[in-house]
């Protein structure tokens, strides 16, 4: 039976990178904002978006699961930087939006990631950058992941 090389294993490497990027962007919202990993990744999403999207949304974009985005979306609630919106047409459904200090935390917050995400990408030129994002888009079209707002939108119907 052959040996498996983690180091040279892909699904590893890809989970450790992903693993030591997001602590390393962790340092930019956990110690001056109090976020966690999932608190951010529902502020960042529905920050993104110009209109209020499900929960559901922002579990499937972000590959996270719904009991994590529940407790999340409940703790942003309580810190009064996400709030609900009822559905027009069917009350028992709502969507969720940044409120006003919400808003402010994200505009104030995004470009601290962007300096952060030039530094981590700092180590490849701008071609090798481009490459990365290249094949990880075709990584992320071999695996169905939505890689745009558009696609999502669309997939999801939001």
């Amino acid at each position: 039976m052959p040996k498996l090389d983690l180091f040279k294993f892909v699904p590893f490497r890809l989970n450790r990178l992903a693993a030591e990027v997001s602590l390393a962007l962790s340092s930019e919202y956990q110690e001056r904002y109090g976020l966690d990993i999932p608190e951010w990744r529902v502020l960042a999403t529905i920050g993104f978006r110009n209109e209020p999207c499900s929960a559901q949304y922002i579990s499937h974009c972000t590959r996270t699961h719904k009991s994590t985005i529940s407790r999340a979306v409940t703790a942003l609630m309580r810190r009064r930087l996400v709030e609900r919106v009822e559905n027009a047409h069917d009350r028992r459904e709502f969507s969720l939006r940044l409120t006003r200090k919400g808003k402010a935390l994200y505009e104030e917050l995004i470009p601290r990631l962007l300096r952060k995400e030039k530094t981590i990408m700092a180590a490849l030129s701008a071609t090798e950058q481009r490459e990365l994002a290249r094949l990880l888009g075709k990584i992320e079209k071999n695996l169905d992941l939505v890689q745009t707002r558009q696609e999502a939108d669309e997939k999801l119907g939001y």
